[in-house]
């Protein structure tokens, strides 16, 4: 009798399409510096909050600021120099007693005067990337933890805060392969109620740590709270 009792309950396991999974958030952003330098300001206050376009962590860019504004002054001059240039051969090009290793003499004067102005573009827009990578902001993202402080001086690679995308709730499930046949067809209950969503995505490779089961996506909207528990079920 002990054993047929066992024989059941092993057998409702088996056919059961019963799964739980906690709501987490879309996506999860641990935001990293890709340069060095002393942190400046720190938003502590949004801690625990939704960022809407606000400034989270500020590292010191003035160096870079006055660099881009010599470099800029610098590349006006260049062009004024180079429209000259071009004016003068333009007019060596008019006059049949300049010789061709006088026009050949501007014409190199224009190529280098040129290639200085290009690399001078290059500056700029390297520092202007340095400047915008060195402050951090986020819109619409739930800000959970900052992890620098105000005078740190941080170097590539540290951690500056974590940020979750709450725009969509994901439950993420693992399925034995012989419960996968047919899964897209069915209908998803959640906590026992109809619903209308889809599967968002079956991974095809089994997951590592659950073996011989396969982690299935859901992707639900409108989630009230996070990290909660819910039951969820597949039917014909």
């Amino acid at each position: 009798m002990k054993y047929i009792l066992s024989l059941v309950l092993f057998s409702s396991i088996l056919l059961s399409n019963d799964y739980y999974a906690k709501v987490e958030a879309y996506s999860v952003y641990n935001v990293k510096s890709s340069l060095s330098g002393k942190v400046l300001s720190v938003n502590k206050n949004l801690e625990s909050k939704i960022s809407n376009n606000e400034i989270i962590v500020q590292i010191d860019d003035n160096l870079n600021k006055v660099e881009l504004k010599h470099i800029l002054s610098k590349k006006n001059n260049i062009e004024k120099i180079l429209k000259i240039q071009k004016d003068t051969l333009s007019s060596f090009k008019k006059v049949s007693s300049k010789s061709k290793l006088e026009k050949d003499k501007q014409k190199i004067t224009v190529f280098n005067t040129q290639s200085i102005l290009d690399d001078l573009m290059i500056k700029i827009a390297t520092l202007e990337d340095v400047i915008i990578n060195k402050t951090f902001s986020e819109n619409a993202k739930y800000i959970s933890s900052i992890n620098v402080e105000v005078g740190d001086y941080i170097n590539p690679g540290t951690l500056l805060y974590t940020a979750y995308d709450l725009s969509q709730g994901k439950l993420s499930i693992f399925v034995p392969l012989s419960d996968l046949d047919n899964i897209e067809s069915k209908k998803i209950y959640l906590d026992d109620k109809k619903t209308d969503i889809k599967i968002h995505k079956i991974h095809k490779i089994a997951d590592t740590k659950h073996i011989s089961a396969y982690k299935v996506e859901i992707l639900i909207k409108d989630v009230k709270t996070f990290s909660k528990l819910i039951k969820i079920s597949f039917k014909d």
